[in-house]
């Protein structure tokens, strides 16, 4: 059970890529929710 446990968190440490992850889909749907939140924020902040 240890040596399961290590083999495991040795994985996630070294950033074990999951298949769905696409990193292009990751970083788009990052921009787009900051883009999002910037102009949500624009448009409140109104004076």
């Amino acid at each position: 059970m240890p040596t399961a446990a290590a083999t495991s968190l040795t994985t996630l440490a070294e950033g074990g890529n999951h298949p769905s992850l696409s990193p292009y889909l990751t970083g788009f749907g990052a921009l787009a929710a900051l883009l999002l939140l910037l102009w949500v924020v624009t448009r409140f902040n109104r004076d």
